[in-house]
């Protein structure tokens, strides 16, 4: 989504960036990992269908995707390289087109060893805040794997209330409407959060997305990145 291309939300755990070419190789290796791609729903890629995917997924105006980094790690000195800091990403889904102020959140905390530290929980209060504040949303909806036990615990802690079940795609479907007490929890709970600009300088409107700015791999450019 163009609107978060520049946006980086920074918490005490977490740094939330944009997916950017940059972070395509790393996320390829997660998603090698058949369990991964099971508690996501994910097909396994070539890496340049990641990178076809990271482009689209840049311009869509239907998604806003944050790649997760390790706070502490990223803004080390001297600061070590991007790629070295990913533990995951979260996602918003923006495909109600009768509701457009419905958006379905997903998160995904990559690298095993840094599970059940709240870094999910964090980028999500980040992300569910991003969307009340930036993107007008009202309501959030999370649709997870029946066996994904740690993910349901997560969100009901967020106030997510279990709303459906799926016997045919094994998953739950938790819910959680923003009401005006909801809101002034979530804004109280993210109050520590900064807004910062991703690229320092780089100029509003940009000329071209940072899916084109950052294009420095040795594999053949997708025909579909070229903006608009």
């Amino acid at each position: 989504m163009r609107l978060n291309e520049n946006t980086v939300l920074l918490g005490k755990k977490v740094a939330l960036v944009p997916y950017t070419s940059d972070h395509v190789p790393r996320y390829h290796e997660w998603m090698m990992s058949e369990e991964l791609r099971h508690l996501t729903a994910s097909e396994l890629l070539t890496l340049e269908q990641e990178y076809e995917m990271q482009c689209s997924w840049c311009e869509d105006e239907d998604k806003c995707t944050f790649i997760v980094l390790d706070a502490a790690k990223w803004q080390a000195q001297p600061r070590p390289p991007e790629e070295s800091c990913m533990v995951g990403d979260v996602n918003l889904f923006l495909t109600d087109l009768e509701d457009p102020t419905l958006g379905e959140i997903e998160v995904m905390i990559a690298e095993p060893s840094c599970r059940g530290q709240g870094l999910g929980t964090e980028a999500s209060l980040l992300m569910m805040s991003y969307g009340v504040t930036k993107l007008g949303l009202t309501k959030f909806e999370a649709k997870i794997g029946q066996e994904n036990e740690p993910s349901i615990r997560m969100f009901q802690k967020l106030h997510f209330k279990q709303v459906a079940v799926s016997n045919v795609f094994q998953e739950v479907t938790l819910r959680l409407a923003v009401s005006e007490a909801e809101r002034q929890w979530l804004l109280e709970q993210t109050s520590h959060m900064e807004e910062k600009p991703y690229r320092v300088g780089l100029a509003e409107p940009v000329t071209g997305t940072l899916c084109e700015q950052n294009w420095n791999y040795p594999l053949p450019r997708p025909d579909n990145c070229t903006g608009d």
